[in-house]
């Protein structure tokens, strides 16, 4: 991949500009700013001193008539660009980026973009659900929950843009729902979604079925096995249960494939303080206990990989970007940036690290870019 080629992909975003404004071009634009953002921009106005500060250097790849577009240039362009278009054209690089989502471990989980509300325009903060594909540790779709919504009518659509065939989707209780389900089978692919309160009778029966097993002792057959980790002061106990007995549950015709039900019991001590917690699943599929148990383990790493990542590295839960549709375009550059980032497998160094490294020296960048 070079850089026309990376610019191929910003082209198939259609430009929302009338004739007469076009001084800088769309692709332009957006490879200015996603390259200020490889190298530590988090606002319009670090990504257009990031250009000035290296327009020569651009020019090898950008045809700059009109030298560097302005902040508010930046800020423009971003709040007018159609999401949809943005979200269609970045997911066709990552897909040739990274690979396809088909076999593999999709984590699922909503995130807020805590400063982007505008009170004087009553517009609320932006909330978006991405699906995180674990074993590329990249996010390969999002998209942003409708105004008056939640998650539960997001994460359908989201779904729909995604190869689902031969993966496994893992989603909190927000999205324990029998419609997602029933999409998820529908798809060749399996589920596993954590149970809470919002599901009618269903976490009670669970809860008090793996509570009969391991508190009172009534026989089942149960799958387990059992995990200890020490480090910095901490050490956590981790038994995992699984049963497939699964016919009585009172409402098993509702949720399509539904085969295992799964109890994870948590056990922290930090400094001398003990706490115990359980949480408990329903899944597809004919997975064993200790795949199950991999597989909702690796599900944090959506919080763990991205959100924290997004916040703490790219400042994103403190970006006052609000205008149009700018906050959500621009939440999408970073998370192409950090897709680019995680790629670079061979680095000494974490992510603000080779952040620092593209900023610094140019050829780590173009490598990253892959020019």
């Amino acid at each position: 991949m070079d850089a026309k080629n990376l610019i191929d992909y910003f082209e198939l975003i259609p430009d929302p500009r009338v004739n007469r404004t076009l001084w800088h071009k769309l692709p332009n634009v957006l490879f200015i700013a996603l390259c200020a953002v490889l190298c530590g921009a988090e606002h319009w106005t670090h990504i257009e001193e990031y250009g000035k500060a290296n327009e020569k250097w651009l020019r090898q790849f950008l045809v700059l008539r009109y030298g560097i577009p302005s902040h508010d240039t930046f800020g423009r362009i971003f709040a007018v660009l159609d999401p949809s278009a943005v979200e269609q054209s970045l997911r066709a690089f990552v897909r040739d980026f990274a690979g396809e989502s088909a076999g593999k471990h999709i984590a699922m989980d909503g995130k807020t973009l805590r400063r982007s509300f505008d009170k004087a325009a009553e517009k609320n903060a932006i909330h978006m659900v991405t699906a995180w594909v674990y074993e590329n540790h990249t996010s390969f779709g999002q998209i942003k929950v409708a105004e008056k919504s939640n998650e539960i009518t997001a994460i359908p659509q989201l779904l729909d843009l995604l190869e689902l065939k031969g993966a496994t989707i893992t989603i909190d209780a927000m999205g324990c729902q029998t419609a997602i389900a029933q999409k998820i089978v529908s798809a060749d692919a399996d589920y596993i979604l954590a149970l809470k309160g919002n599901q009618g009778t269903l976490h009670e029966e669970v809860s008090e079925f793996f509570d009969d097993v391991l508190v009172r002792g009534f026989d089942a057959e149960l799958e387990y096995c059992h995990s200890i980790e020490k480090g910095h002061g901490r050490i956590e106990e981790r038994t995992v249960w699984l049963s497939k007995d699964v016919n009585w549950l009172r409402d098993i015709k509702k949720w399509a494939g539904l085969n295992a039900i799964i109890a994870v019991e948590s056990k922290r001590t930090i400094n001398g303080n003990t706490s115990t917690e359980r949480r408990h699943f329903i899944a597809s599929g004919q997975k064993s206990v200790k795949e199950s148990a991999q597989i909702i383990r690796q599900h944090w790493s959506i919080e763990n990989e991205l959100h924290w990542t997004l916040d703490v590295v790219f400042g994103e839960d403190l970006c006052r970007i609000r205008k149009g549709n700018a906050a959500e375009n621009f939440s999408r550059i970073r998370r192409l940036a950090l897709a680019i980032l995680k790629k670079d497998t061979k680095a000494k160094v974490g992510i603000q690290g080779r952040r620092l490294k593209a900023a610094w020296n140019h050829n780590y960048l173009m490598k990253l870019l892959r020019i």
